[in-house]
């Protein structure tokens, strides 16, 4: 049970009715990370901007779903484990065992690529950034640019706000999302 109301249309805030209402539409029902930030309905809004800001940066989906991955096992969010493993696995449609490489944190074998961009958001949320130059030398020298680094960045903040909002609330993993736990 959530230590936090889990909002509704028909309970929501006035100001986060509209936003919800959108999630269902698109979604088929609404999150319980979304009926928690409904609560604060300038949360729910700097979500769904840079939810759409980061959909939009400059890695690939695969790469945001590695940093969202990541960044939810780092900071124990399982709802957000499970919500990201769901879009790797049935959007994305990418193999299970490299799905569960990165829900371990685990070398990510078949993609040398993809594995130092696990290390580097790994990097960044673990020494709060102040990273060595061997460190951005290594994301660099796989291809990534310094666009590509603040980008993981904006991914790391994103699921941050998510993530701690999910702990401090132990929200619930909808049904929708059980499978993927």
């Amino acid at each position: 049970m959530s230590q936090f109301t889990i909002h509704t249309i028909e309970t929501a805030p006035d100001a986060a009715k509209e936003a919800l209402t959108a999630v269902k539409n698109v979604n088929g029902f609404i999150p319980n990370l979304i009926g928690v930030l409904a609560n604060a309905p300038t949360a729910l809004e700097t979500y769904r901007t840079v939810g759409g800001i980061n959909g939009r940066n400059s890695l690939t989906a695969t790469e945001r779903e590695v940093v969202q991955i990541t960044a939810a096992v780092v900071n124990g969010c399982g709802f957000c484990v499970a919500g990201h493993t769901k879009i790797a696995l049935k959007v994305l449609k990418l193999e299970e065992e490299l799905v569960n490489q990165i829900r371990a944190t685990a070398r990510i074998e078949s993609d040398e690529k993809l594995d130092t961009l696990a290390r580097f958001t790994l990097a960044v949320i673990l020494q709060k950034a102040k990273l060595t130059q061997a460190q951005l030398q290594t994301f660099f020298d796989a291809g990534y640019t310094q666009e590509n680094a603040i980008d993981v960045i904006l991914g790391v903040s994103l699921a941050t706000l998510c993530n701690y909002v999910n702990n401090i609330a132990e929200t619930p993993i909808n049904p929708e999302l059980q499978p993927f736990a």
